[in-house]
């Protein structure tokens, strides 16, 4: 299999960013959510004026797990005032990790989860964060082998049903 390289977004990448940003989101939750609650939910959060917002914001990074020109997934980490809860101030949150179908098992999520990673050290944070729906056990899963570890829940809106997901963290430092 041919390398997998991760690559920061920009705004020019929009397009490219919107089209795995759907279909990934619709991949991981539309066999446990109605179909009215994925359109809205798809409409509001990915749309190209959002998705720009999101990539010129400079408390966001995005990157793309590429396979030659393919998109194959892609990050999405918050710091500061653009994290979706201020947890602590020097946090990162780990908003967004979708990998497509196709090559999920295949250690493409590990490689984003490790830029996360370097990211946070590389911004001196204490910890990194996220929230996980708690219908996701394969997610769930691969966070806990990777060290994270539950702190709370918080409610997450996709339309009109509130589902609860898992807050979880890991320390960013070094031991």
């Amino acid at each position: 299999m041919d390398a997998i390289a991760i690559r920061r977004v920009g705004s020019m990448d929009v397009d490219r960013l919107q089209k795995i940003s759907k279909q990934t989101f619709v991949e991981t939750f539309s066999a446990k959510n109605t179909a009215e609650n994925m359109e809205r939910f798809l409409e509001e959060n990915y749309s190209t004026g959002r998705l720009t917002a999101e990539l010129e914001n400079p408390n966001s990074l995005h990157y793309f797990a590429l396979l030659g020109e393919d998109v194959i997934g892609y990050l999405k980490l918050n710091t500061g005032p653009a994290q979706t809860e201020l947890q602590h101030e020097p946090a990162l949150e780990i908003q967004r990790i979708y990998i497509t179908k196709a090559r999920q098992g295949k250690k493409v999520g590990q490689l984003l989860f490790e830029k996360a990673i370097q990211t946070a050290r590389r911004l001196n944070v204490d910890y990194l964060w996220l929230g996980v729906w708690e219908e996701n056990p394969k997610a769930i899963s691969f966070y806990q082998k990777n060290g994270m570890v539950e702190f709370g829940r918080h409610i997450f809106r996709l339309g009109d049903d509130e589902q609860t997901d898992i807050l979880m963290k890991l320390p960013a430092r070094n031991p």
